[in-house]
């Protein structure tokens, strides 16, 4: 949950019960629930899963009606409490990773969420199997031609407002809205309708981190047992919907995901997380030298925040003459003459924010004014999966390549990946060892081993959203 979201909404009085007690199984009953549960996914043949603000306290978002929840604060006249990190850097809990596992393990057919975190989709798990009741603090739509478009900063506006930004498409342009529901606004017809169908096709349904008790959403994992299905559901607190429950397990989802995991025999993957960058490079002749501006700047156009960098430092390595700089802010800019005659190696050192999984990365540019580059696109894909791989096997953040160039006579734009986060979710260490509780991020209940600092878009492309750096022909729009 968001807590720019919680601060948007409008105000209303009733929000349901807060601050209820949270209630835990005993070790025993907790195991045999664990293993009850694992047996339920493992016969499934339907399974959907529906979830809610529980699943993403352990990545450091608060929920809402937990005893630290935003509206038990806020009934309380505490305000909104802080988040422990950059939204937009939040890392998808355990329980995501492993969602997404279930799914290419064949087991999971489809996600019904009531969050707008966008972790889901941040964790790869694939966008046509999922449906966002409530919206996605990063997603914008076109409402003419339906196109969606997931950014790597929070929209600024909920309530399925204009946002300042237009649809990319050439024969549509229209103004682009974002997805979150305000308390008036009704639930989009489609997601509801791909819910609603999944859980009347399910003989499971297993409800993680909810309350469950937000109208109409909480009602429709019950469509199950209409038609001879079960209902499982895995939350500190009482709901509404226990009685009608097949099993109700009282502990950290974290924990019971991992414990069926386990016993279903699969691993958690990591979570990988792939940021982008758009380079561009103009120049102008002025006598005998050039006169050339760079621009580093964010592939969601130029207006767009670049929320991951903090600053760039710009060195040339074989050239003494020319000086160094470091840019402080956005948009980042920078402007030079040089002679024409002279090709120079221009070295760009990003410095990351808070919540990157590395301090920095470089890209290193060879620029020659009398030579233009080949323009080319590479195969999106295969460069995200060999990065992915690459950052995996050294358990390292930091790699980066170039996805596409576009050069023309006086400009070249180029648009690069880079893996600026990695979390491992073992639970155990490099030798089979299980780990100890400090180990395991117990004070996050998130029983998790990180290969290194790291708290922070998507591991898959989701073939249903248009990817920002793909929206036009052109680089540079």
């Amino acid at each position: 949950m968001s807590l720019g979201y919680a601060e948007k909404l409008s105000y209303r009085e009733d929000v349901g019960n807060v601050g209820m007690p949270e209630i835990f199984d005993s070790p025993e009953h907790l195991q045999n629930k664990i293993e009850e549960l694992a047996v339920m996914v493992q016969k499934s043949k339907h399974l959907v899963v529906f979830t809610g603000a529980g699943i993403s306290t352990s990545a450091g978002i608060p929920d809402f009606r937990g005893p630290k929840g935003v509206w038990t604060l806020q009934r309380a006249g505490k305000g909104v409490p802080d988040a422990s990190l950059p939204f937009h850097r939040a890392v998808p809990s355990l329980t995501h990773m492993a969602l997404v596992e279930l799914e290419r393990a064949g087991l999971l057919k489809f996600v019904i969420s009531q969050n707008v975190d966008s972790l889901h989709l941040r964790s790869g798990f694939p966008r046509e199997k999922l449906a966002e009741l409530h919206g996605n603090s990063f997603k914008e739509i076109c409402p003419c031609c339906k196109t969606e478009y997931l950014r790597d900063f929070e929209i600024e506006t909920i309530g399925l407002k204009d946002t300042p930004r237009r649809c990319t498409d050439k024969k549509c342009g229209a103004r682009l809205k974002d997805t979150v529901l305000d308390w008036e606004d009704a639930l989009p017809p489609e997601e509801m309708s791909s819910a609603k169908e999944h859980c009347r096709a399910a003989d499971l349904v297993l409800c993680l981190g909810t309350s469950l008790q937000i109208t109409p959403a909480c009602n429709i994992p019950l469509l199950s047992i209409k038609n001879g299905g079960r209902v499982a559901i895995v939350n500190l607190q009482a709901t509404p919907k226990d009685k009608k429950a097949s099993i109700v397990i009282r502990g950290l989802v974290d924990e019971v995901i991992t414990g069926v995991m386990s016993m279903l025999n699969l691993r958690i993957p990591p979570y990988i997380r792939t940021d982008f960058v758009q380079l561009s490079l103009r120049h102008s002749l002025k006598k005998k030298c050039v006169r050339w501006t760079l621009r580093v700047t964010s592939i969601h156009g130029l207006r767009a925040p670049l929320p991951f960098v903090k600053s760039i430092e710009v060195s040339f390595p074989e050239r003494s003459d020319m000086k160094p700089v470091v840019l402080k802010e956005q948009p980042f800019s920078l402007q030079r003459e040089t002679s024409m005659n002279r090709p120079f190696v221009m070295l760009l050192t990003l410095n990351f924010g808070d919540g990157c999984g590395c301090l920095s990365s470089s890209i290193e540019w060879p620029v020659d004014f009398q030579k233009q580059q080949d323009s080319f696109v590479r195969d999106r894909s295969l460069v995200l999966r060999d990065l992915q791989s690459a950052a995996e096997l050294h358990c390292s953040a930091g790699q980066q390549e170039i996805l596409e160039r576009a050069s023309l006579p006086r400009a070249e734009t180029s648009v690069h990946a880079i893996v600026t986060n990695i979390v491992r979710y073992d639970t155990e260490d490099d030798n089979g060892v299980p780990l100890k509780d400090n180990e395991m991020n117990r004070g996050s209940s998130n029983p998790t081993k990180r290969c290194i600092e790291s708290s922070g878009c998507n591991s898959v492309v989701p073939k249903k959203l248009k990817y920002f750096f793909l929206k036009d022909e052109k680089l540079n729009c």
